[in-house]
């Protein structure tokens, strides 16, 4: 693809979802932990059955894909027929796929997601992986880094020492469980090479050492944005989403949607997000294009099947504008 605007960087799967016909949930009423309860050594009936590909990385190429913005993937995959699978898809979508590489006799990531009542139990299978930095990666206006399996770190520090030498690359940022583990102490380097940092209230005040007790506040904002990015948005659930870009700061309501499924509601507002930033709009713009992104992903089975496409924008900003939802600032 010409003129490549963005690099999703970090790892793509096969998800299968699965709604079980014969399950109840088992709640504490003190504790409130809830556990999904199977009759044991039976055969369970499925009710539905849906593929799809998922990932953070994948899912932000096709969702920035769709609004408009000319995207490539960086993946390291296995070379077999699930590796493929995520490879026809992509390409399906139009995500540029140069710098994906299939590494022989191995496997690529498979989850299966079990739902119930609108949330759901993910079973992960991360292939031991050992990930390999494109020799000629092309100088793209952003890059976008997520999460990425245990054996991170070398293509970490590979990233860091391109964008050194590629201080005209922007980065957005979205570090997945392995990194949160590391912590400042091994993302810390990325953290401030970073542009834009996406993260949940709980992973900001883990990364930061600072409790914000109920609600995101700017002490936490602060704190993130004390890490090096120049923009902090952390989200946070039905509470919304948070920014401050160094000079404001922002909070957007979620619009008013019963979810279907939850999967990649987060990645739907990054990609929304960043496509809005990437087209030049403000900031308060992008937390729409992010919160309408993240409100159609939820109608749909899946990370990817209710990603908007560009011509849809306007439409859903007139129903996040007459829902009443807002972006103050705080």
């Amino acid at each position: 693809m010409d003129n490549l605007e963005l690099l999703s960087i970090g790892d793509a799967n096969l998800d299968a979802f699965i709604v079980p016909s014969e399950s109840e949930s088992l709640c504490d009423i003190n504790t409130k932990e809830c556990l999904i309860a199977f009759s044991y050594a039976d055969k369970i009936p499925v009710k539905t059955l849906d593929f799809s590909v998922g990932g953070n990385a994948g899912n932000n190429a096709v969702g920035t894909r769709r609004l408009g913005i000319n995207s490539g993937a960086v993946l390291t995959l296995g070379d077999d027929s699930t590796g493929l699978q995520i490879i026809e898809k992509l390409r399906g979508e139009g995500v540029d796929l140069t710098y994906c590489i299939q590494q022989p006799a191995t496997l690529s990531n498979f989850n299966v997601a079990v739902t119930y009542n609108g949330e759901r139990t993910i079973f992960t299978y991360h292939a031991p992986r050992s990930y390999e930095f494109p020799v000629q990666l092309p100088k793209v206006p952003w890059m976008y880094l997520t999460s990425m399996g245990e054996s991170y770190r070398p293509f970490y520090n590979h990233v860091a020492e391109w964008l050194i030498k590629n201080p005209g690359i922007k980065m957005a940022f979205n570090p997945g469980s392995w990194q949160l583990r590391g912590g400042v102490s091994e993302i810390g380097n990325i953290l401030k090479l970073s542009h834009i940092v996406f993260v949940n209230k709980q992973e900001a005040e883990k990364l930061t050492g600072f409790e914000a007790k109920a609600e995101v506040t700017k002490d936490l904002l602060l704190a993130l944005s004390g890490l090096g990015p120049k923009m902090s948005v952390i989200t946070d659930g039905g509470n919304g989403a948070y920014l401050f870009d160094g000079n404001s700061f922002y909070h957007c309501g979620i619009m008013p949607m019963d979810a279907y499924e939850r999967t990649g509601a987060g990645d739907a507002f990054g990609s929304g997000f960043l496509a809005a930033v990437i087209k030049g709009k403000t900031a308060q713009e992008a937390l729409v294009w992010g919160t309408v992104n993240s409100a159609s992903v939820i109608g749909y089975t899946g990370a990817q099947k209710g990603l908007l496409k560009e011509n849809d924008i306007e439409m859903w900003i007139e129903r996040f504008k007459s829902s009443g939802v807002k972006v103050d600032e705080m």
